[in-house]
Order: C-alpha cells, then sequence, then structure tokens
C-alpha cells in the first residue's frame, strides 16, 4: 500500500511533448530526464517481495518497507522526519508487492539537497523502532480484521479470489500477511530480512525530472554503502489447475453481493500477443469505463451496480484507482472479471450475465465491428496512462522486469495501429477460457446461494422500473444460462474466518 498522492490526468498535447520515456544506463539504473520539470521523482526499486516471506512470518516484507518510509531513521524520529518534510511538500512512501518493492518520492528541486539527505537516510539507517513497530503492526492488524473485511466487499472478493487462485505458491498469501504472522513478526524479523534483501545488488534506481548528474552519482553513491549480495532466487508460482466452477462464498451480514471471477492466466505484457488480447479485455470490461461489454449488459441496460470490469493483469486497490498501477509486476497473471456489489437477490442473475458475455467471447469472439471501436478507443486512451514523471518511471522500472525492449505504454500504441481482428480473437483462443474457473461471491444466505448453484436454479430478475422488450427477451436466456456447479466445488467461509493465519 502506499500513500504517495496521484496527480490527475493532463492533456494528452502536453503528454505527447515529453521526452524520451526512459533508458537504462548502467546495469542498477533505470533514467527518464525531463530537464524541463521543477522536481525530481525517486523510484528506488529492490527486487524482493511478498514471495520472499519466510512460512509463518507472512507480511514480513511490506512491513520492513513501511517501517524504513513511515518509521525513525538513526538520526530522525518519524514525528521529526515528517515536521521536516512538510515545507517542502514532499513525501517518499514504499510499496510491496508480490516480487517488487518500490521507495517513491518526489520533491521540487529547490528542495532537493535537504530532501535526498531524508531520503537516503531512510533506506541506509532505518532505526527500527519497537514503537514504529507497534503503530504499523496495529494498522496492519486493523485493516485485516476491520477495513478488509467489513469496509469493502469489492475488496474483500478480490482479495480471497486472489489467495484461493494462488494457494500454495509463493504468491498464495496477502502481501501485508494475516492477523496470526503479523501478531509474530519481531524486531529482529525485521532486521534480518533487510540485511539479506536490501542490498546494493538487489537495488535498481529509477530517476525522473529535472536531476543532475551530480546527483545520479551520489545516490549510486549512498547505495554503495549497502552491503553486497542478493537473496535466493524464488522459483516462479505454478498455481493448481482449477477444474470446473470452483465457489467460494464468504458469509457476512450484508444486503449487497460482490462477486469476483478469476483464473490464472500465462501470458506476460512482454509477448506481444499481449496487446492484442487487451483489445479483447478492454471490450469486455475496461476498468472504470462504460464502454465495456460487462458494464453496458450489467449496470447501463439493467442498472444492477456501479460496474463491471475485467483484467489481464492483476489490478490491486482497483476501487481507488482509474488507471492501470505501475510496479505491481509479476511472473504469474491471472485474468479477473469483478462485479461490483447488486442486490442479493440479483446476485444469481449477475453471476450468470457475467459469464454468459465472457464465454461468448471465448467461443465467438469479436466482431469486426467491436473491434475497430476498441482498438481506435485504446490507441488514445492509453496515452492517459502516465501523465506524469514519476509514473512513466514507474513504467519505465517495468520495462525493465519483463524485459521489454523500449517503451510498453510506445509498443502499446503502435500495436494498436496494426493489430487485427483475427489476432485478437486467435489470442484469446489461445489465452482465455471459461470452463474452470474460481469465483468467490460476498454475501449474506450463503446456503441459499448454494442451493441454487448446486441446482442450477432459474433466476429470473424483477426491475423497479420497466425496462425494453429486447432486455426482457435477453433476461430469459440469462436466467437458465448453465453453470454446472458441483456440490463438492463449494465452500461456505465466515467472514471472521478470513486472514487469520
Amino acid at each position: 500500500m502506499t500513500h504517495m498522492l496521484r496527480v490527475s490526468a493532463v492533456l494528452s498535447l502536453l503528454f505527447c511533448a515529453v521526452p524520451a520515456w526512459g533508458s537504462e544506463s548502467a546495469s542498477g539504473e533505470v533514467l527518464l530526464p525531463v530537464p524541463s520539470d521543477p522536481g525530481v521523482s525517486f523510484k528506488i526499486w529492490f527486487q524482493v517481495g511478498s514471495q520472499n516471506d519466510p512460512p509463518g512470518k507472512e507480511g514480513l516484507a511490506a512491513l520492513t518497507s513501511a517501517m524504513i518510509t513511515e518509521g525513525a531513521t538513526e538520526k530522525h524520529s518519524y514525528d521529526q522526519i515528517l515536521n521536516l518534510l512538510y515545507p517542502m511538500a514532499a513525501s517518499y512512501s514504499a510499496s510491496t508487492g508480490v516480487e517488487m518493492t518500490v521507495i517513491s518520492g518526489r520533491t521540487h528541486r529547490d528542495n532537493l539537497g535537504a530532501y535526498h539527505e531524508l531520503l537516503a537516510e531512510a533506506i541506509l539507517s532505518p532505526a527500527f523502532r519497537q514503537e514504529d513497530l507497534d503503530r504499523l503492526k496495529n494498522d496492519v492488524l486493523s485493516y485485516l480484521e476491520n477495513t478488509l473485511r467489513f469496509a469493502s466487499d469489492e475488496e474483500l472478493g478480490k482479495a480471497v479470489l486472489y489467495n484461493k487462485v494462488f494457494a500454495g505458491t509463493p504468491y498464495g498469501h496477502l502481501s501485508i500477511g494475516t492477523v496470526e504472522s503479523i501478531k509474530s513478526i519481531t524486531l529482529d524479523d525485521i532486521r534480518g530480512f533487510y540485511r539479506t534483501n536490501y542490498t546494493r545488488d538487489n537495488a535498481i534506481v529509477g530517476l525522473g525530472g529535472g536531476y543532475d548528474e551530480p546527483l545520479r552519482m551520489k545516490i549510486q553513491e549512498d547505495l554503495r554503502k549497502l552491503p553486497a549480495g542478493r537473496p535466493p532466487a524464488v522459483p516462479a508460482p505454478q498455481p493448481r489447475e482449477i477444474h470446473g466452477l470452483r465457489v467460494t462464498i464468504v458469509e457476512k451480514p450484508t444486503a449487497a453481493t460482490a462477486i469476483s471471477i478469476g483464473a490464472p492466466i500465462s501470458i506476460l505484457r512482454s509477448n506481444p500477443e499481449w496487446y492484442s488480447l487487451a483489445v479483447a479485455n478492454s471490450w469486455l470490461g475496461e476498468h472504470r469505463n462504460q464502454n465495456g461489454r460487462l458494464f453496458q449488459v450489467i449496470r447501463d441496460q439493467r442498472g444492477l451496480n456501479y460496474g463491471d470490469y475485467s483484467y489481464i493483469e492483476h489490478y490491486p486497490n482497483g476501487g481507488s484507482r482509474t488507471k492501470p498501477p505501475q510496479n505491481v509486476c509479476r511472473r504469474q497473471q491471472l485474468f479477473e472479471i469483478w462485479v461490483r456489489p447488486v442486490p442479493n437477490e440479483a446476485r444469481h442473475f449477475a453471476l450468470r450475465a457475467a459469464l454468459r458475455e465472457y464465454s461468448r467471447l471465448v467461443d465467438q469472439g469479436l466482431s469486426e465491428e467491436d473491434f475497430e471501436l476498441t482498438r481506435k478507443f485504446l490507441r488514445n486512451y492509453v496515452l492517459h496512462y502516465a501523465p506524469t514523471t514519476i509514473e512513466r518511471l514507474g513504467y519505465a522500472l517495468d520495462d525493465r522486469f519483463y524485459g521489454i525492449a523500449g517503451s510498453h505504454l510506445e509498443l502499446f500504441r503502435q500495436a494498436m495501429g496494426t493489430v487485427k481482428r483475427e489476432d485478437v480473437n486467435a489470442a484469446v483462443k489461445k489465452y482465455l477460457q471459461h470452463e474452470n474457473l474460481q469465483i468467490v461471491f460476498v454475501t449474506s444466505n450463503a446456503s441459499a446461494l448454494r442451493d441454487a448453484l448446486v441446482n442450477d436454479s432459474p433466476s429470473p430478475i424483477k426491475y423497479a422500473t420497466p425496462k425494453p422488450d429486447s432486455v426482457l427477451a435477453e433476461d430469459k436466456e440469462i436466467s437458465v444460462f448453465p453453470l454446472k456447479v458441483s456440490p463438492d466445488q463449494i465452500e461456505i467461509v465466515p467472514v471472521s474466518e478470513l486472514f487469520v493465519k
């Protein structure tokens, strides 16, 4: 999790005027010079993440990075650091995913000396004080026990989906850990993890904006003060196969039902076919856009919820962002469909509606008209993915992770000018399937839903306002769309039992 404020999008004309996307110089650098930018952006990437958490200490990677950026240094208390950063209107923070920990920050050039000193202190000489650890552990425990379970059923469902899909692999727990594991983490655990993973050989410096050569050299000098060495490599995850429709029902008192659907997907954005698949995914459910087919069927035509989206890459904190995140790279991705909460009485119908549209995409592909509209939309939409220097720097680091020669965003836009409909439909056939999926409901009266799923009971729907005859006719087909869920493929989990250990 990160507390960095996101700067809103600027006109694509300004975006296009920005110089080159980023270049690698030394093996440990990704540079994005923008001399006209009055700010300097930092992203220090340590090649470590929650996949490196020792068994029983899940959350250690995330808690260690938080202790670095939200705790005292040997020279300053955390309160003193905040007081020093405040007049600079600057901050730094850490984000920890499964494979990446990135310490990010930005400041105006006028404050560069003082800011750099604080940032270097945080990375090189964290104090690791007990009072900071207690505070941060309490924050994580409150999130796990209260916020995640009771404040956002959407994020709750996606978290359960993620854990189910990757169970038994190094990805198979939330990056922030579990209640039991967080309580067990000690200062010695933090110090040991820091010594092993925060090494000069495990760091890549990302620098962007109006920096100069002396700053670049000084940062390299700083990192040479870290010990040498790299942690042992973690094998790529091998998620277990899903057979049929596997359903987890999280039971909690709620008037609306959140639905998450997903399965592992083998393609990464370093594969040119990724861009073809991105067209199909955008047609199905571009995040926070009304042009996706899922949105049109479930939200626009029937008014059942706020939105319905799909993803071919892990998309954390989707409820709080409008564009894809940076620095959450991974060697194993998952396909997801996110159905934002619908009234409980419409949950079975909404699942059928989502799976029906997804199945039709897999089986039939895109029409020429849908392909052309989506391709043209994406060619322009991608211009808004990274309007700021620090976001473009984030993408440059991601390019380094995936081994992309050049810029993913430039390649994305270029691909939208050359991709063919047959490329898109071939990618859909190759990488997507609808027979073997993990489904997660967050809802009340779980036993009634289980029975309806097992019996494949019809799920007719009623509306408070009149609907066109075409919608009502389609409703009859949706309400009996076959799901074929076996009784042994359904589990019911009380919300109080989630993320305990």
